[in-house]
């Protein structure tokens, strides 16, 4: 969709009219008329107003012009997965996993940035890909490619011990580095990988996450 189509749809949707539109970002009705004509396109800090007002990005107003990527962890941004500054205004550089609130969320990154940014977190993750691929040699894990940032509230699994217990051995307010790997034999059970400055770790699960093993 183009930019004047999306302004339209979004008004449409929010239930407003040219008129109320124009009052809440400061301009005139002929302003939005002319946006959604196509004849024009808002301005840097009316695309700022505008994005807030739906809660949409920049990027998402103007017809996605650019593939968003996470500096941070290089995950690919849809407008669920954008960061927020601390007013609530989309940060497009970042996740919403690696930056939240005006800050980062990963002590090891925020270590990387006072190092020398982004560079040595790049030189940190091919590090442990490198480890995952060359050490551990488990059979019917595949080549690690990359690594995403994740919630440990989401790959916190629980594990059953020999004995019964169960227990979690990540933190659920911290973030990893990891992925989801199909295993080379096929089946019905993945690979889970997850690691940060300490350790590597390795697991198999079936879907959801259910019947986690623990590997390494």
């Amino acid at each position: 969709m183009e930019t004047k189509d999306i302004i339209l749809d979004l008004r449409t949707k929010n239930g407003l009219s040219q008129d109320e539109l124009a009052e809440k970002v400061f301009v005139t009705r002929q302003a939005v008329s002319r946006w959604e004509n196509g004849e024009t396109v808002p301005n840097t800090e009316t695309l700022k107003i505008l994005s807030k007002l739906f809660d949409v990005s920049i990027n998402t107003l103007l017809g996605c012009p650019r593939e968003l990527i996470c500096e941070c962890c290089g995950m690919k941004l849809s407008d669920t997965d954008i960061s927020r500054e601390k007013d609530g205004s989309f940060n497009e550089h970042y996740c919403g996993w690696c930056y939240a609130d005006g800050d980062f969320t990963m002590d090891f990154w925020k270590q990387y940035i006072n190092l020398g940014g982004k560079e040595k977190f790049e030189e940190f993750k091919n590090q442990l890909i490198h480890e995952f691929n060359t050490l551990l040699h488990i059979e019917g894990l595949p080549k690690v490619e990359s690594l995403n940032v994740l919630p440990g509230a989401f790959v916190n699994l629980e594990y059953t011990l020999p004995n019964g217990q169960k227990v979690k051995f990540l933190d659920d307010n911290a973030t990893y580095l990891g992925n989801q790997l199909e295993c080379e034999f096929g089946g019905d059970r993945c690979f889970g990988i997850a690691a940060n400055m300490d350790f590597l770790l390795v697991c198999t699960y079936e879907e959801n996450g259910e019947n986690p093993e623990l590997v390494v």
